[in-house]
C-alpha cells in the first residue's frame, strides 16, 4: 500500500510504516489540486491540518483506504462522505490528550496566582505583593464541557486537588471516578470554572455565546483549549468586561485560519480580540495545548498502532 504524507511530523512515522511495508511518499508544497491530480495512485494519507480533504477530494481519491490525521479531530475531513466511500478514519486523540490536560490545568493556576502578570511586572522593577494576591483552586466546583479523551485528562490532572468535578456531555455514562455527569442546567448551577473540551460540530460552534453565559449562576473563569469557534469573543469580552467571566485562558481563538498572523496589524485585528490582548485577566496561547515534546511523538506512534492493527 502507498501512503502519501501531507504534513510533516515526527520521522518515527515514516520509518516505521516503511517497517510495516508500505510505501511513503511525501507532499509538503503542493497545493490541493495539485494533490487531488495524483491521489488516486495512493491507498492512505497523512495529514495534520494543510487542507480541507471535501467531497471533491474524496471523489478524486479512488483508491484511497484510510486518512490518518495526526491530532485529536476530524473537523478537517468531511466524514459523512468519507465512510459513505469506505474510507477508514483515523485520529489520535490518545497521543495528546495528557499534554492538553496539563496545559489546562497550568492555564487555570497562572491565571488563579497572576503568573503572568507578576512576572512582567517583577522584570519592570515592580515588586507589587497585595496586587498580585492570588487564589486557590481548593473549593472550588470545577465543570467540564465534553468528557472524552481531554475532558477526562484533565479531571485525572484534578484529583490532586480539593475540588468538586462535573462533566456534561451528549453521551450518557461517560462520568468516572474523576467526575459525576450532570446536566448542563445543574453544572451551569454549580460551576465556578469551566473548561470546554469539545470537537468542532454544529453543536458546539458558537455555544459559548451571551446567552449561555449569563445562564451560569456564578461568575465563573473560562478555560478553552479545544476549539476557538465554540467561543463568541465579543460576547466573552463582554463578560469579562461586567465581571460574569471572572478571567480567561484561550489556547484557540474563533479567528484562527492559515493567515492567523495577519490579525496583528491594525487593519485586520477584531475589537474583541485586542481586548483580549490588553486584558491582564486574560492569558492566550497559540493552539499549543496539544503541542509538546512528548505529544509529538505519541500522536505519530497512535497513528502507526492504528493503521497496522487495521491493515496488518
Amino acid at each position: 500500500m502507498k501512503i502519501l504524507h501531507l504534513d510533516n511530523n515526527h520521522p518515527l512515522l515514516l520509518n516505521q510504516l516503511k517497517g510495516l511495508g508500505f510505501t511513503n511518499h511525501e507532499d509538503y508544497t503542493s497545493s490541493k489540486s495539485e494533490i487531488e491530480a495524483k491521489i488516486l495512485g495512493y491507498d492512505g494519507i497523512i495529514i495534520r491540518s494543510r487542507f480541507t480533504i471535501d467531497q471533491q477530494f474524496l471523489d478524486a481519491a479512488t483508491n484511497l483506504k484510510f486518512i490518518g490525521r495526526v491530532g485529536a479531530g476530524l473537523e478537517n475531513i468531511d466524514c459523512d462522505y468519507a465512510e459513505k466511500k469506505d474510507v477508514y478514519l483515523i485520529s489520535a486523540p490518545e497521543g495528546n490528550r495528557n499534554a492538553v490536560g496539563e496545559h489546562t490545568l497550568g492555564m487555570l493556576l497562572s491565571l488563579f496566582n497572576k503568573l503572568n502578570k507578576a512576572d512582567r511586572e517583577v522584570r519592570e522593577g515592580k515588586w507589587l505583593r497585595e496586587a498580585n494576591r492570588g487564589l486557590e483552586l481548593d473549593g472550588k466546583t470545577v465543570g467540564l464541557i465534553g468528557y472524552g479523551n481531554m475532558g477526562k485528562a484533565f479531571a485525572k490532572k484534578l484529583r490532586g486537588f480539593d475540588v468538586e468535578v462535573l462533566c456534561y456531555d451528549i453521551k450518557a455514562n461517560v462520568g468516572d471516578d474523576n467526575a459525576v455527569q450532570t446536566s448542563l442546567s445543574d453544572l451551569q448551577e454549580k460551576a465556578e470554572i469551566l473548561s470546554l473540551h469539545t470537537p468542532q460540530t454544529e453543536l458546539t460552534k458558537n455555544m459559548v455565546n451571551s446567552e449561555f453565559i449569563n445562564s451560569f449562576k456564578n461568575p465563573f473563569w473560562l478555560i478553552n483549549t479545544a476549539r476557538g469557534k465554540s467561543v463568541v469573543t465579543k460576547d466573552l469580552v463582554e463578560a469579562l468586561k461586567t465581571g460574569k467571566i471572572l478571567g480567561a485562558g484561550l489556547d484557540v481563538l474563533e479567528y484562527e485560519k492559515s493567515s492567523f498572523e495577519n490579525l496583528f496589524t491594525s487593519e485586520s485585528m477584531p475589537e474583541a480580540f485586542k481586548y483580549l490582548i490588553n486584558a491582564e485577566n486574560v492569558l492566550l496561547t497559540p493552539h499549543i495545548a496539544g503541542w509538546t515534546v512528548e505529544s509529538n511523538i505519541k500522536l505519530a506512534q497512535t497513528i502507526v498502532d492504528k493503521i497496522k492493527a487495521k491493515f496488518c
